[in-house]
This record gives C-alpha cells, structure tokens and sequence, in this order.
C-alpha cells in the first residue's frame, strides 16, 4: 500500500500529522497524546516512530505517554532540550522509516532549535513532501520566538528552493487569517485572491486547507515575495518599511512579520 498522509486535529488549530501503510505508523508533532491514540486506534495503526520539529507544548505534549505505549523512536534535532528523545538529528542527515526517507532540514527562526522534514518522491508516495511545523504555514510563516528575522528568512528560502510540487504539511490551521494579511499587503495578486476563495470553500465545508505546494507559496506567500513590489509599497505606505530598508531583503522581511504580529 502506497504511504498515506492524514490529520489527526487537536486543540483549536493543530495538526498531527500521521503518515502510515495501513499498518505502520509515524506521527509528526503529537501534542495530544489522546488524539494521537484515538486515531491510532481508530485505524488499527502500530505507531513505529515520532518526528519532532521543535519544543512548543503543543507539539510535544504526547511524547512520553505515547513511547509508554508504543515504545516507538522519538527524533528531534540534535541541540534541542526537551525530553524524550532518542535519535538526535544533525541538519541534512537523512533517516529511512515506512521504506520512504527523509531528510532533515535545520530551519531557525520561529525556535532555534526547529527543524523540517522532507522527503523526496522515492515510489512510495507520488509527490514530494515537507513537514514543516511551525516555520512555513500557508500564507505565512511562523513568530520570531527565539530566532532572528535573518534566521528565518534563511529558513524560509531553503524551504521555498524545493520543488514547486512539494506537498506542504505544515502544524497548524491559519490559512484564512494568514490569508486575510497576505491581500492586506499584496492586493493585486490575483493567484493570491483565487486561492483564498477556494480555501474558504473548504473551510466552509470543515476540510483542512492544507496541504499546500511550494510553488502556490512561491505565488501567494507574502514572506516569500519580499521583493513584490506591490508589498513594498503596501509596507512604505503604511510608515512600516522605511526607504532606507526598502532594497533590503532581511529588513523587508523583518517589518513585515512584524506587521503581521500587529495585524
């Protein structure tokens, strides 16, 4: 059986994300515990092993409870600090679990200690696929917690380099608010006002938004256009982008994220 991607919800907004063979199981991010092993349950799944993009209690909430039950491999990155975890990853190591592999990709900014999780369409699954976690959301990226706008605008341009057919599944459901500032700043992006329609469809009927593709980022994402010039003016006309930052990425960058933060 080819491998299959399937939210399990949590909480208000998150997403679990389980990758399975209809007997297996890997899980990215369970911050719930009781969601985790109802879905598990609920589909006669063995979880085998979880994969960890950073520390926030909502996406490690269920480590323990979950290798109590499963005695499952848990694998973050290297540097980080919660507990626990029993393969540390190092930034472009690669990994092989369901018979599919992954590589590690180090993405600093929304948490220093963040890292994503791609794997390339190696015959068991059709498209290429990122978890992203906190760091690339559809229509947006994630907050300056620990990490520098630099930092993340490095991050961001890695993830936004793989290729156009990349599935995006990212943790959390904000497509529509991060949509709501992406028209505020990029008005005449037409693929942009396409794509909000179409997710409030789904939204409409309580369907995930995602995944998303990197190449639909690449055409509606704001903070990976920072050189659309209809941003650029949306920030200077709004005395958040002064003139002296406007031929600058990073700063470009870091004003607009803090437009978002006070959107």
């Amino acid at each position: 059986m080819p491998l299959r991607v399937e939210p399990i919800r949590a909480f208000n907004d998150n997403y679990i994300w389980c990758i399975h063979n209809g007997a297996e199981a890997v899980v990215v991010d369970p911050g719930s515990a009781k969601d985790t092993l109802n879905y598990l349950e609920d589909n006669a799944l063995k979880l085998i092993a979880i994969l960890v993009t950073h520390h926030h209690p909502d996406h490690i909430g269920g480590l323990k409870q979950l290798k109590q039950r499963f005695e499952c491999d848990i694998y973050g990155f290297e540097h980080a600090k919660y507990q626990p975890i029993d393969v540390r990853l190092a930034d472009t190591q690669k990994i092989s679990l369901l018979g599919t592999h992954f590589q590690v990709i180090h993405v600093p900014g929304h948490t220093l200690d963040h890292i994503a999780f791609y794997s390339q369409n190696d015959g068991e699954h059709a498209e290429p696929w990122l978890f992203s976690g906190d760091t690339l959301f559809s229509g947006g990226c994630g907050r300056l917690f620990e990490g520098s706008a630099e930092q993340m605008h490095t991050s961001l341009s890695k993830l936004g380099a793989l290729p156009d057919t990349c599935q995006i599944y990212c943790a959390h459901e904000y497509t529509l608010s991060n949509l709501a500032f992406a028209c505020a700043f990029n008005p005449n992006n037409q693929d942009l006002q396409t794509y909000l329609d179409a997710c409030r469809v789904l939204r409409s009927n309580d369907l995930p938004t995602l995944p998303s593709t990197v190449g639909n980022e690449l055409k509606i994402n704001p903070f990976l256009r920072i050189d659309d010039p209809d941003i650029i003016n949306a920030l200077a006309l709004t005395d958040q982008l002064p003139v002296n930052d406007q031929s600058n990425a990073v700063m470009t960058f870091a004003h607009l994220r803090k437009a978002k933060d006070n959107f």
